[in-house]
């Protein structure tokens, strides 16, 4: 890069004046400008105009030089950090900056609010898994066509009841609503009453995936009556889901349920702040 006039221009920038004052000695005509500098004949009219009325330093960004508007005063940090310490310290940032700006009235991007948590070690980041061993699943196409069943066993009381409870929560594949109930243990009965309610609200799904629980998937061998007509076992749900037609589908890692476990994440970071 070169100076001008205080402004230091880019080579993309020298070389766009060079051809523009090929324009203005006449060497060239506009709309050849144009095209060597490979944008609209407006844009090299107005460009040319500029040049003439500002000089060659109007070529860089009309911002150039100066402070950012994003950029916030030292003070302001300083006031982020405090309300951050004193009230939200277990919060993670995109939780943090909807609080500060509900509650207190400051906006700034959560990206902004993460930089300076990182920059004064009060968030770490977190480590991207590995994608190649647990590639990305396209979503579904249509709603109810496959919906991640999974138990969440947390203490979402904290500290108000000494006891674990199990969110038991249905995410819908292709449109990501959630459905959700909270009960004692994560079972037979548990699942099919959360069934029943998801189905009032929502109908029947065609495809349910969820994990190997041995609510959802039985580790004990056929029986001979099984044998002699080739079936495998069946759980008390697998039974249901096979009365009403639907297809039941086990995932062999938590990584598979991506969705529904990223939902838990977010319930547990949430959830409990929010009624606590």
């Amino acid at each position: 890069m070169e100076k001008d006039k205080g402004i230091m221009l880019k080579k993309d920038e020298l070389e766009k004046l060079r051809i523009l004052h090929m324009v203005l000695d006449k060497k060239i005509n506009q709309r050849a400008a144009s095209r060597m500098m490979g944008i609209s004949y407006r844009q090299t009219k107005r460009l040319v105009k500029r040049i003439k009325s500002h000089g060659d330093q109007s070529i860089a960004h009309a911002n150039r030089g100066k402070p950012s508007l994003r950029t916030i005063s030292p003070a302001l940090e300083v006031q982020i950090l405090t309300l951050y310490k004193t009230n939200y310290g277990d919060f993670g940032p995109t939780l943090a900056n909807e609080k500060l700006q509900e509650l207190h009235g400051i906006a700034i991007s959560t990206e902004k609010l993460r930089r300076i948590l990182i920059q004064h070690d009060l968030w770490k980041t977190h480590a991207r898994r590995d994608s190649a061993c647990h590639p990305w699943r396209q979503r579904k196409e249509h709603e109810g066509e496959m919906v991640q069943i999974d138990g969440s066993h947390h203490r979402w009381l904290e500290d108000r009841l000494d006891q674990e409870f199990c969110l038991i929560a249905f995410v819908d594949d292709a449109t990501g609503n959630v459905f959700g109930r909270f009960y004692e243990y994560e079972g037979v009965f548990p699942i099919l009453d959360s069934f029943q309610e998801f189905v009032k609200r929502y109908g029947i799904p065609q495809s349910v995936y969820l994990d190997r629980h041995s609510t959802y998937k039985t580790t004990r061998q056929p029986s001979i009556d099984e044998q002699l007509v080739d079936a495998s076992p069946l759980t008390q749900f697998e039974m249901v889901m096979k009365q009403i037609g639907v297809t039941v589908i086990h995932a062999r890692s938590p990584q598979a349920k991506g969705r529904v476990e990223r939902s838990f994440q977010t319930f547990q970071d949430r959830l409990v702040k929010e009624t606590g």
